[in-house]
């Protein structure tokens, strides 16, 4: 049946006509939506909204990352025909699940892109879909979060990163995108005694509370151990994960803004990922990816694979 969906199949973007299964669409053909999921504006009876957020006008070194969601939509072609690996369970044949498209904006008028996430974020929920956000600068986590705690109350977030981005900046108009979960937190948006950082490894004296495993500490205890830990921190709280590409070792993820030595491994990230399976996850995304600095792919491959996991999650969630 695949051999013959290949040779039939194309532009499933917009001529598909289910929300669920998987698609057999040549990888290298086509257009190139997020697993070849539908391109759609209508939300209704979607469980999962995948949507683009490409915006890098936050960022403290190398810009690019507004290529970011072209890239691993592009990247994620190669993950249309089968289950998610790994996982009991395949999320494309049980969940309804669109490529929302981008957000609009004005690239020229920053002050007012807040706003427009978390306007933007709202709709998603309003319709009753989760959402997972491809970025886009990290920047972007701070006006999503902020629709998604006027849902669900304050958030525990489930942070993998090389930064902690909780330098202090109390000017809340602000964008940069290694300030947002400090303003998060003061703000009350994110609940930082139910939340967990992973992989960071540049130095931030104060934790604001938050369950701190660096990566040092990620190699020297295993992911089982990172995974009991953060369970225990989140508990059954609605949680938002957020996974910037630099968690993982420049080796693995050359293609982001401030690549650190020292990061995870792909496989550690992907152990971790599918060990938080239950956890009450209410959305997600990933970010800084920045295509211009990998001539590989590789960082949005990486990004696109962590964009399925956090679909599973959500899936996993959902069977609860």
């Amino acid at each position: 049946m695949a051999l013959e969906d290949a040779m039939t199949q194309v532009d499933q973007a917009f001529t598909r006509e289910s929300l669920r299964g998987a698609s057999f669409e040549n990888a290298f053909g086509g257009a190139t939506s997020f697993l070849r999921r539908r391109y759609t504006k209508d939300l209704s009876g979607v469980d999962i909204a995948v949507t683009g957020i490409p915006f890098d006008q936050a960022v403290t070194n190398r810009p690019g990352t507004r290529l970011g969601p072209r890239a691993i939509r592009e990247a994620s072609a190669l993950q249309a025909f089968d289950p998610p690996y790994g996982w009991s369970f395949d999320v494309l044949e049980e969940r309804a699940i669109v490529d929302y498209g981008d957000m609009a904006f004005d690239y020229a008028d920053v002050p007012s892109f807040p706003d427009r996430v978390t306007e933007h974020i709202r709709g998603i929920l309003a319709a009753g879909a989760a959402p997972v956000v491809l970025g886009g600068d990290h920047y972007i986590s701070f006006p999503v979060l902020k629709a998604m705690a006027e849902k669900h109350g304050p958030i525990s977030l489930i942070q993998f990163d090389a930064h902690s981005d909780t330098w202090p900046d109390d000017d809340m108009d602000r964008v940069d995108h290694g300030t947002m979960f400090y303003k998060a937190v003061k703000s009350g948006i994110v609940d930082p005694e139910r939340s967990a950082q992973i992989g960071i490894r540049t130095t931030n004296a104060d934790t604001l509370g938050v369950t701190f495993i660096d990566a040092p500490e990620v190699h020297r205890i295993g992911p089982d151990e990172v995974i009991a830990r953060v369970r225990e921190v989140v508990g059954d709280q609605p949680t938002y994960v957020t996974f910037d590409i630099d968690a993982l070792d420049p080796a693995f993820a050359p293609g982001t803004g401030t690549p650190v030595w020292g990061g995870l491994a792909s496989w550690q990230a992907a152990a971790i990922l599918r060990g938080l399976a239950g956890i009450n996850i209410v959305g997600g995304d990933v970010v800084e990816v920045s295509p211009p600095f990998d001539t590989t792919g590789a960082t949005a491959i990486a990004g696109a694979h962590v964009a399925v996991e956090l679909l599973c999650l959500l899936g996993a969630r959902m069977r609860r």
